[in-house]
């Protein structure tokens, strides 16, 4: 069994890895470690996991552990590590942004992989420290990467994302604020979101030579979880021929669709999953992309990370089904 420790475990994407690891068939849960509910039940901060986990959190740390999950603020798992050493032997995976580009990915002598299992499978089969992706980078980049491959991008790509509110983190603000967020929409971050230097870090990773400019506008959705995201640019072959490169390039990939259908955010939400979605009017390919936030944009993707890492099938642990509309009509139908 891998033991498993979680730093930082008030937050929701502490909680997603708690309710993934639980019911994991090869780890187990050592400790989950928050100074702000040491000595209390899990079930204080993730009320869902009441009658489920027989666990308090705690202020203190295994060294020992076999793995351990960073889920810090962005920035603070630099000043963690610096004042907590784990064992040799110990992997870490940290979802926050302070190891993502390359320019931050040393650290006191350990080298983190950028974590994105579809682009980097083989360095993460290797690697001792995982820097984790952002949301909004995966569902993007997983949409661009076959294009990238391809040395297909030859101009701006636009890009228009919608969140849900659980990735603002789970400190209150007022743009998180149920009465605010309720029947309402906006963006932030117009053209300068902070996920833009991993998202293009990968894409020239595979095509060194583009050097146009991705225009992004990340929006604020009135929902919980989830990603919604389009991407246009100008690509001169054939449908058909983008699809079947898609296709190729996520042959191997366990938890990525392709389909040229139209596609809804339901479809993968609660769910590892990431379907894209291909469409065509004369030049102009639109790529559709949806993913979990909490789940594929983060603690799932991490589990999928630690499964590499320690040589188990990427899909352990991250089987579940998606939210389906009919079922949510029917119970209403039941209750009229």
């Amino acid at each position: 069994m891998i033991n498993v420790g979680i730093i930082g475990g008030s937050g929701y994407t502490a909680g997603e890895l708690i309710r993934i690891l639980m019911f994991h068939p090869n780890a187990k849960l050592d400790f989950v470690y928050s100074t702000t509910n040491a000595g209390k039940p899990l079930s204080v901060a993730h009320h869902d996991l009441l009658g489920d986990i027989e666990m308090n959190f705690t202020d203190t740390v295994n060294p020992n552990v076999n793995v351990v999950f960073l889920c810090l603020g962005h920035g603070k798992s630099i000043s963690f590590l610096e004042n907590n050493q784990f064992a040799k032997h110990t992997k870490i995976i940290d979802l926050g942004n302070d190891f993502r580009l390359t320019k931050d990915k040393d650290f006191e002598g350990k080298s983190f992989v950028y974590g994105l299992p579809e682009l980097n499978k083989a360095n993460i089969k290797n690697a001792n420290y995982i820097a984790n992706p952002g949301c909004f980078a995966t569902a993007i980049q997983l949409a661009l990467l076959p294009l990238a491959k391809n040395k297909m991008l030859t101009s701006d790509v636009h890009i228009n994302a919608t969140t849900g509110s659980t990735g603002a983190g789970v400190t209150p603000s007022e743009t998180t604020h149920f009465s605010w967020r309720s029947n309402n929409m906006s963006h932030y971050k117009a053209f300068d979101h902070q996920h833009l230097g991993e998202i293009n870090q990968s894409v020239n990773q595979l095509q060194t030579s583009y050097a146009d400019e991705l225009i992004f506008i990340p929006n604020r959705g009135d929902f919980a979880r989830g990603i919604f995201a389009t991407l246009y640019t100008d690509v001169a072959e054939s449908l058909e021929d983008v699809v079947a490169k898609y296709e190729a390039f996520y042959a191997a990939q366990p938890f990525v669709t392709v389909t040229t259908t139209g596609i809804n955010m339901k479809q993968v939400v609660q769910t590892n999953k990431c379907i894209i979605s291909l469409m065509k009017k004369g030049n102009r390919l639109l790529i559709t992309s949806v993913i979990d936030n909490l789940t594929k944009g983060a603690s799932g993707q991490a589990v999928q990370n630690m499964n590499l890492m320690f040589g188990l099938d990427g899909t352990s642990g991250l089987h579940w089904n998606a939210s389906r509309p009919c079922e949510f009509v029917s119970s209403l139908r039941l209750h009229t």
